[in-house]
């Protein structure tokens, strides 16, 4: 069951929720939603995938394991990730007392595809 989420995350290469990844994934071995739920719990829980947030009300998953950020549009409820690691980090480590074991940061707004059409 792990293993047909954990190919089914990798194959879209999207930010999933867990309602997606069952339809993506609908088989004998994927016939309960809760099951669903768990599996992607216990792998974002072994950092075989990454947790995005919440992504339209729901919980969504990443491919990626490792701490990077992400742009959600509002208006097509798109998100994608975004390439600023060094910024992000700079922030987070301004933090005195933490002990920063990794990061989820998003960016709300409009894309520039949603934004040309206004």
């Amino acid at each position: 069951q792990r293993q047909i989420i954990l190919e089914t995350i990798q194959e879209h290469k999207e930010h999933l929720s867990a309602q997606q990844i069952y339809g993506y994934a609908v088989s004998a071995a994927l016939n309960r939603l809760g099951t669903v739920y768990r599996n992607l719990n216990t792998l974002a829980d072994n950092n075989m995938i990454g947790r995005v947030g919440m992504i339209s009300g729901a919980e969504c998953f990443d491919w990626d394991p490792n701490s990077h950020e992400h742009f959600y549009c509002r208006k097509c409820t798109r998100s994608l990730t975004l390439i600023c690691r060094k910024a992000a980090e700079r922030l987070i480590k301004n933090v005195p007392g933490l002990r920063i074991e990794g990061h989820c940061l998003t960016v709300t707004g409009v894309c520039a595809e949603c934004a040309s059409k206004e």
